[in-house]
């Protein structure tokens, strides 16, 4: 089985959830013997380096745009100069544009007679939109130059690529939707993102939902045949790590409840410092740890400081590498008071790392995790009552740990890659 992988991110050129799947699933995919080409843009500089590092592979150069990393011996990464970047809106892709043209970045001869999208005849779209059908052109040029079986796309930016790709050449789409306009911006979408998303969703063979949660939405929002999804959850890397027996033995002054994520709308910051503001009122030896960045930091800082609660509020912004394990090994609990969730990585990495866990009812994560505790992301009262619960009762949050730590193992990629190659062989016709 070849497959031909559209993506935006990917380790360890930038990473957010999606970045953190693809890994994932793509080395599952390559150790199963799946054969993968995977189109990503060109990494350019980011303010958001990848706190998923891979870990002795290197990189060896196969050709102009083509390479490979050691690890992923299935694997061949083809790469288009792009600035496409996780969690971009409109504006903020305008200024990485202006910072790309003022480093002078140098850019593949290749693509210079096939770039005809931007106004000005430079290599980058002028906007997110236009990046987005520049991206689809040229993962078409390189479509014709590989073979494969099966076109698989994630989310909103490559669908286009995909829908170009299966066009120019027959083979079945698979759309892998890891997070929705809906899930991203509630009630008030960007109609152009939900148009690009509605009509990869319909133009696909098959599409694949991190979650039941998002099954929903695909049905109930844009109309999605129920019988044309498959659920297929992400997983976790567990890397060898090991119960610590000895974490909650040791004493520290004041306790540490932890938010790890973007700090925006859809991760519900503004009821995870309600919360804190109810525990503060009974529990004063707690420190709240914001770890993330978003469009909402100014905002989250501000509120923090109108509640009088600013003291108690540690705001680390983006973390990277090493100092994501650093923060967790401090946590004495997590926290995702999410609004919409479609699955959610970083529970499982808290657990994986023996810090409990406090989830939205309204995550993906929630349908599978049974050793954590749940509670709606707009009960704050409850909320805050949990996070009492498990700082002052050491036996809860050990059991928590223990038993969570062990459910976390049963999260593998290579079961989630099985169930691909399931989806991808159901297309392929009978010889």
């Amino acid at each position: 089985m070849k497959v031909l992988m559209l993506g935006w991110e990917f380790p360890p050129f930038i990473s957010g959830g999606l970045g953190t799947a693809c890994y994932g699933l793509t080395r599952a995919m390559s150790q199963k013997g799946i054969e993968v080409v995977f189109v990503l843009p060109r990494p350019v500089s980011s303010e958001y380096a990848s706190h998923v590092k891979i870990a002795n592979h290197s990189v060896q150069r196969v050709g102009t745009d083509a390479f490979v990393l050691s690890g992923f011996e299935r694997v061949k990464f083809r790469a288009i100069s792009s600035a496409l970047s996780p969690y971009k809106t409109s504006q903020e892709y305008e200024r990485l544009l202006a910072r790309i043209r003022a480093q002078q970045a140098q850019f593949l001869e290749k693509w210079s007679e096939v770039i005809q999208g931007s106004k000005s005849g430079e290599p980058y779209g002028t906007n997110l939109y236009e990046e987005v059908d520049r991206y689809a052109r040229l993962a078409g040029l390189i479509a014709m130059e590989e073979e494969f079986d099966v076109i698989h796309a994630h989310d909103w930016m490559t669908y286009p690529a995909g829908i170009a790709v299966s066009a120019l050449t027959g083979k079945p789409l698979v759309v892998h939707i890891h997070s929705t306009e809906f899930d991203r911006s509630g009630e008030h979408v960007n109609q152009r993102v939900y148009d690009i998303e509605r009509r990869g969703l319909h133009a696909a063979d098959r599409v694949i939902a991190v979650s039941y949660l998002t099954q929903q939405i695909l049905v109930n929002r844009y109309a999605v045949p129920a019988e044309k999804i498959r659920v297929i959850y992400n997983a976790v890397d567990f890397n060898g790590r090991s119960l610590d027996t000895q974490k909650a033995a040791i004493r520290k002054d004041e306790k540490i409840v932890l938010f790890l994520g973007r700090i925006t709308m859809q991760k519900g910051p503004e009821y995870f410092l309600a919360a804190a503001k109810k525990v503060l009122a009974v529990m004063d030896n707690v420190k709240f740890v914001m770890a993330g960045s978003g469009d909402m930091i100014q905002r989250t800082i501000e509120m923090a400081a109108g509640m009088g609660i600013g003291h108690k509020v540690l705001f680390t912004g983006f973390l990277r590498g090493s100092d994501v394990d650093k923060v967790f090994r401090m946590a004495d609990l997590f926290v995702m008071p999410s609004v919409s969730e479609p699955f959610g990585l970083v529970p499982l990495e808290a657990l994986r790392n023996d810090v409990p866990v406090i989830i939205s009812k309204q995550s993906g994560i929630a349908e599978v995790l049974t050793h954590a505790l749940k509670v709606d992301f707009w009960d704050i009262n409850e909320m805050a009552n949990k996070i009492i619960a498990v700082l002052r009762h050491p036996p809860l949050q050990s059991t928590l740990r223990e038993h969570g730590n062990f459910e976390v193992r049963r999260f593998s990629w290579m079961d989630s890659a099985q169930k691909c190659l399931e989806v991808y062989q159901s297309l392929m016709a009978p010889v």
